[in-house]
């Protein structure tokens, strides 16, 4: 019995990725397709992301795309989706790979989410773990993908994510460990704050130092291997001393 109930978890995961491919395919075609959503029933895709991405963003410590150092953006690329500027919302390699680990546990144990999905996630979804929220939550970052350029998601990416220690978006954090603009952040400071989203809790500077430094080795790493930095640059960055603000 047990053997039959792993089987039907299993064709049922399977059955779940198939609708997903044909929700998308039917996206990409120009269809609309209404989804339950709070304070949305029913009303086409696009009016409902331009009302609701307005309303769930915090604008008072809003800044755009050009305030932020680039040196921050490729860290957050290279580290938290390094296909970023080349897929539709989603990561065929990663859900692939998510889906075996998935499928040998018959449940969610590996997400394999690209940076819209999380700001989809950030903006609008729970954080639960379920397949019908994963499908939900893939659905809308093809829909973000669609109606926004790579440039703007990024934007409210940067905006809305957590850095640990009680700041959200990254005017607060980098204001919060460096006193700092984000616009003045140096690379050793952006790498670090890049490391952070990953697990807010245990890689802010505040909760473990010594953690947080290494993890921004491995975003230092990252920017190497995708090509942003020469390895000499990033080796420096990794020894530069940094002077977190006493809370």
């Amino acid at each position: 019995m047990t053997i039959i109930i792993r089987l039907l978890k299993r064709l049922a995961l399977l059955a779940l990725f198939l609708v997903i491919i044909l929700c998308g395919s039917y996206y990409f075609s120009g269809g609309t397709l209404y989804f339950d959503a709070p304070t949305a029933q029913r009303i086409n895709r696009i009016v409902f992301l331009d009302r609701e991405v307005n309303k769930a963003l915090n604008r008072n410590n809003y800044i755009t795309l050009d305030e932020i150092p680039e040196s921050l953006t490729q860290a957050i690329v290279a580290v938290e989706d390094n296909r970023f500027y080349t897929h539709h919302g989603f990561d065929p390699e990663g859900i692939g790979r998510a889906a075996l680990v998935n499928l040998q546990y018959g449940e969610v144990r590996e997400g394999a989410s690209t940076i819209t999905q999380q700001l989809v996630k950030n903006l609008f979804l729970s954080q639960d773990q379920t397949y019908g929220r994963k499908a939900e939550e893939l659905l809308l970052a093809l829909d973000m993908e669609l109606h926004y350029s790579k440039e703007q998601i990024l934007e409210m990416y940067l905006n809305t994510i957590y850095f640990g220690s009680g700041f959200y978006g990254i005017k607060e954090a980098s204001l919060g460990y460096f006193d700092k603009a984000p616009d003045q952040l140096a690379l050793p400071e952006a790498a670090m704050l890049a490391g952070i989203p990953n697990a807010p809790s245990a890689y802010s500077p505040y909760e473990d130092y010594m953690l947080a430094k290494k993890r921004q080795f491995i975003v230092l790493d990252a920017m190497v291997k995708a090509g942003y930095l020469r390895e000499n640059i990033a080796e420096d960055a990794k020894i530069r001393p940094l002077t977190i603000v006493s809370r």
